[in-house]
């Protein structure tokens, strides 16, 4: 083994791999791999390259990053583990998938926090040179699993990934420690190997990545080329795979992957566009909403202004200001964050001017889980500020959806001139699917006209402005940028005179505003929910929101492929719900609600519609398992099958 790893370190480093008889091609309709290792191993970015080339062949996938909160938990403890994982597949497919095919596993740490996910019979390639018995002892392993049979059930592929490493970059001059940090490139070639992946798109992002240090990229490329080299020369590995492209899965159109907090930043940078405001951001950095900031600062191009403030209510109080000058305004942030911006929440629905309130949800209460995903701030979106402070509430599906959120959440806020919460969550705002580029034609055109001149004439003929005077079809009042001649008006948090906008304590005028800020959440446009029933006959209905769509459908798939009917709902709009939605719950016996919380949606309905909605509820900082769903679902089928045939 020894000399055949020299000779494969050397032939990489010279670009050259050694002529071997071909190895079996097994051909895959679909694969799970997780990339798992300490938080310094470069998991996140080996998984995220395995994935661009992924996307960059053309196959559907969903991505699942999995990483600790810690910016440097202890190194090889189970608390600092960092993981990524990636379906790819040669059609249509919807969500991570449940438990990995293949886990490559840097350390014992990170064979120990995964190897209770991974069916009999998956692949797990392990990095021996880091199962020392130092390493071993630190996660309570008592001896090697390597060696005591306690992975017999699975084909495990021992590597010395740092050794070859190491021997690959012997003649670029680095220390030991500096080779072994490219250990990561070299298991990324041996996967782009086994799996047919492209390589040149790798390559030259490792060159652009370190443009300024290109011995280090020229380093990184050769462990690449290492790993590599070193499938196609090794015994170990009798076979490769092959995924074909998901062509069918995809409409024509040009393609890239994306991530849903980079398709968010888009589609608020379409939006900015498509009104024709300019755009401000006022934010403070937090997870998992930070990226949304990190991104909007490289669009200054498009008249995009960002604002990293000092704490969270000055980043939306800067946000209410500039949409009270007339831009397309915006604050970014998670649970822990709403919390304290929900006085100036209040204000601007008092003020009813636009403003988009982003929470990238994470699990809580307090800081909770900074790092996984949650779906628990739906009642905080919903009633969390003082008076009676409606809001409308927009959630994306999908990764790539949430750029089209993004742009309705601006079409409510600028229509109605009110607040409007946007809610993903960390699964999608770091999750990543292949993302159809939108032509500009077919974007929304959500130009806005400003108040220009007095719409009130006064008892004595004196025209007025009076900024609460509304359209009679939207109830939104007129948006005067300050400066404009003779739109002069007072404003304020304190309740206001219908019409004038005067300082009013007036309880039925009180009453009327209350009522009529209500009334013009309930009148937003949404349209009707889109029932998937394919034959018409299902009696159980599957409601979902945001993130849960993927892991929903997947298991609704799979109900329906045992026989099962099952119809399935999926809500984008949760304040004002679509109007036909009470009919849609009314028509089934019985309404699943998978959440990831303890049932709020499930509550909403239950308290609107009076419909006995049943939850089915996780809080584990992890998405649904789709089989997990799908066995929940089939269970409430056939209990309501049984009891109806002891009825009969």
């Amino acid at each position: 083994m020894t000399s055949q790893v020299s000779r494969t370190a050397e032939q990489a480093v010279a670009g050259e791999a050694r002529t071997v008889p071909s190895k079996e091609i097994r051909r895959l309709d679909r694969v799970v791999i997780r990339f798992a290792g300490d938080s310094g191993d470069g998991m996140q970015l080996t998984g995220d390259r395995f994935t661009s080339e992924t996307a960059s062949f053309g196959n559907d996938l969903s991505t699942l990053p999995n990483f600790p909160a810690e910016i440097r938990a202890p190194a090889g403890t189970l608390p600092g583990v960092s993981s990524f994982q990636v379906h790819f597949a040669d059609h249509d497919i919807l969500t991570p998938g449940d438990a990995p095919d293949v886990l490559v596993a840097m350390n014992p740490a990170a064979l120990k926090a995964n190897v209770a996910d991974l069916p009999r019979g998956a692949e797990i390639i392990v990095n021996t040179d880091e199962f020392t018995p130092r390493a071993l002892a630190k996660v309570g392993y008592p001896a090697s699993p390597l060696e005591d049979g306690s992975l017999d059930g699975y084909a495990v592929h021992p590597v010395p990934l740092t050794t070859l490493t190491v021997e690959a970059l012997k003649e670029f001059g680095l220390t030991r420690k500096e080779a072994e940090r490219s250990k990561n490139m070299f298991a990324l070639g041996l996967l782009s190997w086994m799996y047919h992946r492209p390589t040149q798109g790798t390559e030259s992002f490792l060159r652009s990545k370190f443009a300024r240090k290109p011995q280090i990229a020229e380093a990184n490329i050769a462990a690449f080329r290492a790993g590599w080299n070193f499938g196609e020369t090794t015994e170990e590995f009798a076979s490769v795979y092959e995924v074909a492209p998901a062509g069918a899965a995809f409409p024509a159109g040009t393609y890239r992957n994306i991530s849903g907090n980079l398709a968010l930043a888009y589609g608020l940078v379409a939006a900015s566009v498509q009104s024709d405001l300019p755009l401000f951001l006022g934010s403070y950095p937090i997870t998992p909403a930070s990226d949304i900031l990190h991104e909007l600062s490289k669009h200054k191009n498009f008249r995009v202004r960002t604002f990293q403030a000092e704490d969270e209510i000055a980043g939306i109080g800067a946000a209410l200001g500039a949409a009270f000058g007339g831009s397309l305004a915006v604050t970014t942030t998670s649970g822990p964050g709403v919390a304290l911006k929900s006085e100036t929440i209040g204000l601007a629905v008092s003020l009813e001017l636009p403003l988009l309130i982003v929470d990238i949800q994470r699990g809580g209460p307090s800081t909770g889980l900074p790092t996984k995903t949650e779906q628990a701030d739906l009642l905080q979106a919903m009633y969390g500020r003082n008076g009676e402070a409606p809001v409308p509430i927009v959630a994306p599906a999908t990764p790539g959806d949430c750029f089209d959120a993004a742009l309705e959440a601006a079409r409510i806020a600028l229509t109605y001139r009110t607040p409007v919460f946007l809610l993903s969550d960390g699964y999608l705002a770091n999750g990543s699917e292949p993302w159809r580029i939108p032509e500009i034609t077919d974007l929304p055109d959500l130009r806005v006209r400003f108040a220009t001149e007095p719409n009130h004439e006064l008892a004595d003929g004196t025209k007025a402005f009076w900024p609460y005077q509304r359209d009679p079809h939207t109830l939104a009042r007129p948006w005067a940028v300050p400066g404009t001649p003779g739109l002069e008006h007072r404003i304020g948090g304190i309740e206001k005179q219908d019409g004038s906008g005067n300082i009013s304590y007036d309880p039925r005028n009180h009453d009327l505003m209350v009522r009529t800020r209500q009334a013009k959440v309930d009148g937003v446009d949404v349209p009707d929910v889109t029932v998937d029933d394919p034959d018409g006959d299902a009696t159980t209905l599957v409601v979902g929101w945001g993130s849960t769509y993927g892991p929903i459908t997947a298991a609704v798939r799979r109900v329906r492929r045992e026989g099962h009917p099952v119809a399935q709902v999926h809500l984008r709009h949760l304040n004002p719900f679509p109007a036909n939605l009470g009919e849609v719950l009314r028509r089934y016996d019985k309404v699943i609600v998978p959440e990831m919380n303890l049932g709020q949606l499930a509550h909403l309905l239950r308290a609107k519609y009076l419909v006995d909605a049943r939850s089915h509820t996780q809080v584990t900082g992890l998405p649904f398992k789709a089989e997990q769903l799908a066995g929940a679902i089939t269970a409430e089928i056939t209990a309501t099958s049984t009891q109806e045939s002891a009825h009969v």
